[in-house]
């Protein structure tokens, strides 16, 4: 399909396309919640790639396809800002956070935190990373059932926490378990229908999951900062803009609950859309299993880059099922999109995982096909902004990388102790209210890898 811009002028929202109204007050929130890309595929088919969407009783603005949705990450003329939309969802909960900054601020923010993740500090991380994935792995019981999102998203927070805070060496598993609901209760906070803090509420959770995580980074502080080690914490304590400055104890904080958030979140989302396509998929298994054994038990950075297939299966699961399936933004002047005017002060949602699921860009687009990808193949190639898993533009994941290394070394320890199946027309239920994940726990028949079926 090629999207060409209407005849100008170009009209305004409103103006001259049809208008759905969804429910009072919540709008089509709740048709979202149940199904958002069928939501979406009404949206395109009946008003194209810019179109008026009325979710948490605003008047949002919605952008579908790779055309309109890199026109608004690219950002050109600046009108699209990131802050205010996240402020407006999550904001009392990520606070002063990397993407809730914008234009000159965030460019500031973001070159010091480029220092900690450089190719010689990822070196250090794959290094690290090795012993609890290998750890944490190693102390599953496998069997029928078994449910591979909880223990996933378990198991890269500890692995966040070994990396970003040297261990949380003085940390029970309880108090791990605490951390954890805090996060969920501050994540899910995004589709709050009530956005005060009303005892019982889901913005009563996430502010006092806010208070439990802020306590729980600033009781580390003081040690990090009279002794430095290589986690990330302690970096973030001794980074240095151009002038010297260094980030106060607050900065530092605002940065740890988003950077920790968004390093165990989307890379459990990855690993466990993963865990279900390989165990659909045995011969995909099978090939990954055969380049994860071929190396040693605690491959270093370069080596898992040799993981070819386990990062088209990567790549492919990130694009059926994003991790951030919808971005958001606040328009901060007028502008135009793709013709359409949209005026200053509109909410505006982004769907790059729509994109992803075009058959315009992707062959047979629901089907797992890792080989899409390849280089005989590139379909991410078909237009510039087809695959946007971790989004573009000057706001495009910082941890990127890292989130890659961390989803590589767990599947890599996965693979080289665990086979496991899953019913091949198992579909996951998936609560849509947040980041997606699946409510029944995504189960598993995990197996430990016996001698004989060692390739």
């Amino acid at each position: 399909m090629t999207l060409r811009p209407p005849a100008h002028p170009a009209p305004a929202l409103g103006s001259s396309r049809a208008h759905r109204g969804g429910l009072p007050l919540v709008g089509r929130t709740l048709e979202y919640v149940r199904d958002p890309q069928g939501l979406f595929e009404r949206q395109w088919a009946e008003q194209g790639p810019v179109s008026q969407l009325p979710l948490l009783g605003d008047p949002w603005v919605l952008l579908l396809g790779p055309d309109a949705c890199g026109a608004a990450l690219t950002n050109g003329d600046k009108a699209f800002a990131s802050a205010p939309a996240w402020t407006y969802l999550v904001g009392p909960f990520f606070r002063r956070g990397l993407m809730l900054l914008d234009f000159e601020e965030h460019r500031l923010h973001r070159r010091i935190l480029q220092q900690a993740f450089t190719r010689d500090r990822l070196e250090g991380y794959a290094r690290s990373l090795q012993p609890p994935a290998r750890a944490g792995v190693g102390a599953w019981t496998p069997g029928p059932g078994f449910r591979a999102h909880p223990a996933l998203k378990a198991l890269t927070l500890d692995l966040a926490a070994e990396i970003f805070m040297g261990g949380a060496e003085l940390t029970s598993a309880q108090e791990m378990a605490r951390v954890n609901r805090a996060f969920i209760d501050c994540v899910q906070a995004a589709s709050a229908l009530v956005r005060r803090p009303v005892p019982g509420t889901r913005w009563w959770r996430a502010t006092r999951g806010r208070r439990v995580l802020e306590e729980f980074l600033r009781g580390y502080l003081p040690v990090r900062r009279a002794e430095p080690g290589d986690d990330l914490l302690s970096q973030l304590c001794l980074l240095e803009d151009d002038d010297g400055q260094r980030f106060d104890d607050q900065a530092v904080v605002d940065h740890m609950i988003f950077l920790m958030m968004a390093a165990h979140d989307t890379s459990t989302s990855t690993l466990t859309t993963m865990t279900e396509m390989l165990g659909k998929h045995p011969e995909w298994q099978e090939r990954c299993r055969a380049e994860s054994l071929a190396l040693g038990p605690d491959p270093t950075l370069a080596e898992l880059e040799t993981l070819s297939s386990l990062d088209l299966v990567m790549r492919e699961c990130l694009r059926l099922r994003a991790p951030v399936p919808l971005v958001v933004r606040r328009t901060v002047k007028d502008t135009e999109v793709l013709g359409t005017r949209v005026p200053a002060g509109r909410y505006v949602a982004v769907a790059p995982g729509f994109s992803h699921l075009m058959a315009e860009h992707w062959s047979d687009p629901e089907r797992f096909d890792p080989e899409r990808f390849g280089p005989e193949r590139r379909e991410d190639r078909s237009h510039r902004h087809a695959w946007m898993p971790f989004g573009a533009g000057v706001h495009k994941c910082l941890g990127m990388a890292f989130a890659g290394l961390e989803v590589t070394t767990v599947m890599h320890h996965l693979l080289r102790r665990c086979t496991w199946d899953v019913y091949p027309d198992y579909r996951p239920p998936l609560d849509h209210r947040s980041l997606p994940f699946p409510t029944d726990g995504q189960p598993l028949d995990l197996r430990p890898l016996t001698t004989q079926e060692t390739p």
